[in-house]
């Protein structure tokens, strides 16, 4: 029977009428149906229709609500004339909440539901895809419900599918009464009508019995599609993205659904639903990479689960290194590059140290048990190494120490905090008006506990070092004390020797981690119950004698600070911030010889071995250096005078080069720098007049002070470099080195960071934990003497001096220092500039002091006049190089600070080259001869292991020569006593000299190490040492071969200079520091070691990285053609594998990963931040686009080679980018991160697309890839949300190209809310 649309009406009034008439003459639901569609297409309706599917629901809820209307609707489901998303969102609009008035209805909407929201593709691929999701948005307020204000159809698809899971599982709740429980006791979606309220009030009941049991079947079906929807791959992947995207209202959903599993009845009835599935199928999981790479031997999932086989333990000594805990190399090579003595850090190493643990810990997917237990035996290894390093003028086991049990405990404070502070956020987010102040102990504490209880099995790690015996010794006494019940803190152990402690009672370095840990709440005092944690019983602890000496204890309990005390508490460090905060108050509040003993005290073992409170303790001693103003204080002049002597200790306490490393491994440097400035600008600018007399009797004048604050001063930063332009032929500078602008913008950086930062708990480090100095940002120009002096200093090292006319104020001073220094010769000689514009007449007073009774910056400005006017005279034989030297010492005795500016004035004249060489015959300079054959053949010793041949340093017997400003220095140097009194002064000349025989021709460095030698006996293998790191500053050669010798040690492959493979692991590229460790003398030096002391010096580091992609891709060609033989691959067979190629292919991925992980370390440590972006945006992309002649992969018929290359790159580039940026956005630099990495994924995407013509290996390129983007997926996904997201589409359509369709989806399901469309639209098109 035909029906048809009535002429007279409007179509849409002639579609309701139409469907009335069938509905009335129970037409068949077919013809019906294909009548309207006839009618709709000659009517030009593009199908399906919006509109009709509107006026079908409205039709039938609720005046047709007839089983033929529904037979209607379905049959229009079926033939395409409504689209069903749009129907199934009207219905639920409508249906849901009248569910308890209507179950028929709802039985019927759920049906429809089942068989329509499964095959989804043919919505997204239908006509009018964008006007239906438009629609189904406006139907259910999807904006006002999640407030996403993109109306992108793929995000609108995501909101739907979520929409229909949540208002399902409410309805549920809902009918079992359960909703109540939820926090706000209702849904956001419409389940509950004013018809149901009626119902409930009994106005009008039509419930039958019937009625009620269709109810609860209902209620069991509705869950029952809830397990469908999370089941079904397309429809769960959706729910994915919406857990992924929108975390606040999937957190509620789960809340919902887990109320639900707790307590309903209908899912503990139901013989489908399983409540712990159900769960487990909303669980968080990680994102999945589950498919075969098609045609490969192996899978990137295969290459980047490799985990050795055994315990991390087994494989923890110096010798095993190729096993397990060789991936925790990047760890041992930070460490031990710390460890430079002369480098100062303007950041905190727990700091830098926290980011590179959290970004290897992500990309090696390493749980936090073995990260831990790997950065203790890394910190153990280099305690072992130094250990047996030899004597040098730069002390190293505080500062070793330092990083054992302070640095790398405040990094494991900082990732704990930071767990545990999220899941107290996340607590406090589930449960807002709760306010628990309970502690919430997370994963990463319990993984503490068990790496320290693994530790306890490395015996061969754990001996401490000779000096710090008994204090590890009190450690196990205070755990065998608690036994017996001895109160730990009660002052018991005070003036205790140890001594005589039995052997099965002695300390190891276990005991001072875990009682460091204790210190910072980390463990508490349970870990002395551990099993073979003691040994011992508490009858076996010295007993505390009747006059012992007073100790900490006794100051606490209000013991005054008398000289005795002070003298005893210089020599033992405080345990707790208690202790060092009463010490503080006392150097605030007490008198003035307290005061200075106070000071005392914290400069002492409190501040190189307090390892508890290190950081507290340096920060003190930072704000002692800039006091407050006293009360009664009414002076003129700055109130530091007033605390002169006091500052003098301070000062002169942490001058030493431990100290210095110390405070710098806190990140203390620029703050030190800050309070530094103003004592160097008050006491330069002091009248010398002034003096103070001490408690012992001595005086203490102004010069004194200042002396010390700017030498101080001066080693923060490196002013003796000379700027990279005005550098002569082969010098090597820094690439980038501290200046003291840089030092004030890094303290004001992070004093405005950490007053920035809201949030105590997301401070980390000394700024979040104890107060510094005043938090006003502080400028060079602040200070106009020490800014003039810089300005100076920098204008000496860039131009030679300019004229210095007589009469000034400045020629007087020098003329006077002239006198002084050179008073002997003035009977005959004289001295002239090199300007010529100033000269010493002859005619000099007698009493020259008195014209220098003057400020010190008034006397520094004339110094480099002086030194000029000396250095001139000596060059054209008025002056004699013993005079010249006995001149440059006396004008250094007088004035301490002026060492500085002899330092940077020859250092500058000798890179100018202008000056002629002077021969260090014996006669009128020192000779090395008696030294220099044996420091030869030592240095060939030294770099025996690396194949690097040592230059001859004599030449035919010629007199070795040095440019006559090094010769200068040198010489000065070496009329110092080796002794306390001279090292602050020496201690600023090293690293110039180090820096001078570096840059200057061979072989200046060995004449000057051989020098010393004959000076220092006791340093002659620390100074071969430093003369051998100049082999490889003047031969780019010297430096690849290093490069090759590291990759070849630490991987255990043969090495080219002597055919032996080695062990490999830290054990062979760190080996054991260098000094004499054979029976024959100083021994080779471990490849590692020797880069680490070199890199710093290397000029060009773009070469470096080259050289190490380079050096990398023929790392992985030698390890597969040693591991991997070719006839030797098959492809497994019914899942079974050949066990000799899964084996090979096995180790060579093990090892292939430690070369990557290698050669990220080396880029990362070689030039930090910089360098990676520079790798990632230069490097890599120019390795890809040329061709390479040498890569043995274009031969490989099997692509394996080129695939493993592809793969070792990728894990390079992005181990390279988490230690440089880190994995989140904790790390300062990854502010950087998203423009250099959007870059790079633009490069990738246009090379895809066919844009960028590449010269690589396809095999290559194509691992690369796909391993670049798996690894970001899976360890990195912060990553993706930064790029945009076009260039991240553009690169999933590339990989879909290449059958990556799960890689590709994966890289879109974590690209954010703007990506989320796009990867549910392709999710859809998958599954088709």
């Amino acid at each position: 029977m035909a029906v048809t649309v009535p002429a007279s009406t409007s179509l849409w009034d002639g579609v309701l009428e139409m469907t009335k008439s069938a509905q009335s003459k129970g037409a068949d639901p077919l013809m019906w149906a294909v009548e309207l569609s006839s009618s709709l297409l000659s009517a030009g309706v593009s199908m399906p229709s919006t509109k009709v599917a509107e006026l079908l629901v409205s039709h039938i809820c609720w005046s047709n609500n007839v089983p033929i209307a529904w037979k209607f609707l379905e049959k229009a489901l079926s033939i395409r004339i409504v689209p069903p998303m749009l129907v199934l969102a009207l219905l639920s609009n409508r249906v849901i909440p009248s569910r308890r008035s209507h179950p028929a209805a709802y039985r019927l909407y759920l049906e429809l539901l089942k068989r329509h929201i499964f095959p989804l593709a043919s919505e997204i691929n239908g006509p009018n895809y964008h006007k239906i999701m438009e629609s189904i948005n406006d139907a259910l307020h999807l904006y006002q419900k999640f407030g996403l204000e993109s109306s992108e159809p793929g995000i609108i698809l995501v909101e739907f599918i979520f929409s229909v899971v949540w208002q399902l599982l409410d309805a549920s709740l809902d009918d079992e009464n359960l909703l109540e429980l939820v926090p706000d006791k209702k849904s956001i979606w419409p389940i509950k009508s004013l018809e149901m309220e009626i119902d409930d009030f009994g106005e009008k009941k039509t419930d039958s019995h019937s009625h009620q049991g269709l109810y609860k079947m209902n209620t069991t079906m509705a869950i029952e599609i809830i397990v469908q929807l999370f089941r079904n791959k397309a429809t769960s992947r959706i729910l994915n993205l919406a857990r992924q995207n929108m975390s606040a209202h999937w957190m509620s959903f789960i809340h919902h659904l887990r109320l639900l599993v707790a307590n309903s009845t209908a899912v503990r009835n139901s013989k489908d639903i399983i409540p712990e599935a159900l769960l487990q199928l909303t669980s968080d999981n990680p994102v999945q990479l589950s498919r075969e790479c098609k045609g490969k031997t192996i899978s990137l999932q295969q290459f980047h689960a490799i985990a050795a086989c055994g315990s991390l333990i087994s494989s923890a000594g110096q010798s095993h290194g190729a096993s397990r805990s060789a991936i925790w190399l990047p760890i041992d090579l930070f460490l031990e590059d710390t460890m430079d003595g002369y480098v100062v850090a303007a950041t905190s190493a727990s700091e830098t140290l926290t980011d590179l643990l959290k970004a290897h810990q992500a990309i090696t997917q390493a749980s936090w048990q073995d990260t831990f237990l790997g950065l203790w035996i890394a910190a153990l290894r280099l305690v072992q190494r130094e250990g047996e390093a030899v004597e040098g003028p730069v002390p190293r086991l505080d500062t070793c120490l330092c990083l054992l049990l302070c640095t790398t405990t405040l990094a494991v404070v900082n990732i704990i905090e930071e767990e545990e502070n999220a899941l107290l956020q996340e607590d406090d987010d589930k449960h807002p008006h709760q306010g628990s102040e309970t502690q919430i102990l997370g994963n990463c504490r319990k993984s503490l506990v068990s790496s320290l209880q693994q530790l306890g099995d490395l015996e061969g790690l754990l001996t401490p070092p000779p000096s710090v015996t008994s204090i590890a010794n009190q450690a196990a006494a205070k755990a065998i004390m608690f036994f017996s019940g001895i109160p730990v803190g009660s002052g018991y152990l005070d003036g205790v020797s140890f001594n005589d402690m039995p052997v099965n009672c002695a300390g190891n370095l276990r005991h001072l981690i875990v009682e460091a840990c204790i210190a910072r709440s980390l463990l508490d005092t349970s870990a002395y119950l551990w099993p073979g944690y003691v040994k011992g019983h508490s009858n076996q602890i010295p007993r505390a004698v009747s006059g012992q000496m007073p100790g900490w204890s006794s100051l606490m309990k209000g013991s005054p600070l008398t000289t005795q005390m002070m003298h005893t508490l210089v020599s033992i460090p405080a345990s707790s911030l208690a202790e060092i905060e009463k010490i503080y108050g006392i150097a605030i509040n007490g008198s003035d010889e307290e005061k200075i003993s106070a000071a005392t005290v914290l400069c002492g073992a409190s501040l190189t071995r307090g390892w508890n409170i290190q950081e507290h303790i340096g920060s003190f001693i930072i704000k002692l250096l800039a006091p407050p103003v006293p009360v009664d204080y009414s002076g003129s002049e700055s109130h530091l005078i007033v605390y002169a002597p006091m500052l003098n200790v301070l000062l002169v306490g942490i001058s030493s080069i431990d100290c210095v490393q110390i405070i710098s491994l806190h990140g203390l440097a620029p703050h030190l720098a800050g309070v530094l400035m103003p004592i160097c600008e008050v006491f330069g600018s002091c009248s010398p007049t002034v003096s103070w007399t001490l408690p012992t009797g001595e005086h203490l004048c102004p010069l004194a002070v200042f002396s010390n604050a700017f030498t101080l001063l001066l080693k923060l930063w490196r002013f003796h470099q000379p700027p990279l332009e005005h550098v002569m032929g082969d010098v090597t500078p820094v690439g980038s080195q501290l200046t003291p602008e840089f030092l004030l913008l890094a303290r004001n950086s992070q004093l405005a960071s950490c007053v920035n930062s809201l949030d105590p708990k997301n401070r980390r480090g000394i700024f979040g934990r104890s107060n510094l100095s005043s938090l006003e940002p502080i400028f060079l120009d602040s200070f106009p003497k020490l800014a003039f002096w810089y300005k100076q200093h920098q204008a000496c090292i860039a131009s030679t001096l300019s004229d210095l006319k007589p009469g000034t104020s400045v020629y007087q001073i020098f003329d006077a220092l002239l006198n002084m220094m050179f008073r002997k010769m003035n009977r005959g000689g004289q001295c002239t500039s090199t300007s010529g514009s100033s000269s010493s007449s002859g005619s000099i007073p007698e009493d020259c002091t008195l014209r220098l009774k003057l400020p010190a910056w008034d006397i520094l400005e004339a110094v480099p006049f002086v030194l000029d006017a000396a250095l001139t005279a000596c060059a054209h034989g008025r002056l004699s190089p013993r005079e010249l030297t006995t001149g440059l010492k006396d004008l250094a005795d007088f004035l301490p600070a002026s060492m500085a500016t002899i330092v940077s004035y020859l250092s500058a004249e000798t890179t100018r080259g202008l000056w002629k060489p002077a021969a260090m015959n014996g006669t009128d300079w020192p000779s090395p001869a008696t030294s220099l054959a044996m420091v030869e053949k030592n240095m060939n010793k030294i770099l025996s292991a690396t194949g690097v041949d040592v230059p001859s340093l004599s030449a035919g017997g010629t007199t070795p020569t040095l440019p006559l400003p090094m010769a200068a220095l040198v010489s000065l140097t070496i009329t110092y006593k080796v002794d306390k009194v001279s090292e602050p002064v020496l201690n600023l000349a090293a690293p110039a000299l180090n820096t001078l025989g570096a840059s200057c021709p061979w072989p200046c460095m060995a004449i000057i190490s051989a020098l010393w030698v004959s000076k220092a006996k006791r340093w002659t293998d620390y100074l071969v040492f430093s003369a051998s790191r100049t082999v490889f500053h003047h031969s780019s050669d010297a430096v690849v071969q290093l490069l090759r010798v590291c990759f070849s040690s630490a991987i255990g492959l043969p090495i080219s200079c002597g055919g032996v493979a080695s062990a490999g692991g830290a054990g062979s590229l760190l080996g054991h520091g260098f000094g004499s460790h054979c029976s024959g003398g100083i021994s080779a030096v471990a490849p590692g070691i020797l880069y680490l002391r070199v890199h710093r010096s290397v000029r060009d580091i773009m070469f470096m990285t080259e050289e190490i992609v380079s050096l990398l891709m023929h790392t992985v060609r030698d390890i597969v053609s040693l591991e991997v033989p070719v006839e030797k691959l098959r492809k497994p067979k019914n899942g079974m594998v050949m066990r000799y190629g899964e084996v090979s292919l096995y180790s060579a991925m093990t090892r292939i990963k430690l070369a990557a992980s290698l050669g990220a370390s080396l880029v990362w440590i070689t030039g930090r931040l910089n360098l990676v972006q520079s790798l990632i945006k230069e490097t890599l992309p120019s390795w890809f686009i040329s061709g390479h002649k040498s890569d043995p992969s274009k031969g490989d018929s099997g692509g394996m080679t080129g695939m493993l290359m592809g793969y070792a790159l990728a894990y390079f580039a992005v181990l390279s980018g988490a230690f440089a940026w880190g994995v989140d956005s904790t790390c300062s630099a990854s502010k950087k991160r998203a423009v250099i990495l959007g870059g790079h994924l633009e490069f990738m995407a246009s090379a895809l697309d066919g844009k960028i013509s590449l010269g690589c290996n396809k095999a290559t390129w194509r691992a690369y890839v796909s391993g670049f983007v798996s690894l970001m997926v899976l360890c990195a996904p912060k990553w993706v949300g930064e790029v945009d997201v076009e260039v991240l589409k553009r690169l999933s359509k590339g990989l879909r190209k290449w059958d990556e369709d799960e890689l590709a989806l994966a890289l879109l399901g974590i690209s954010g809310v703007n990506a989320m469309g796009a990867a549910a639209e392709m999710i859809v098109k998958s599954s088709v």
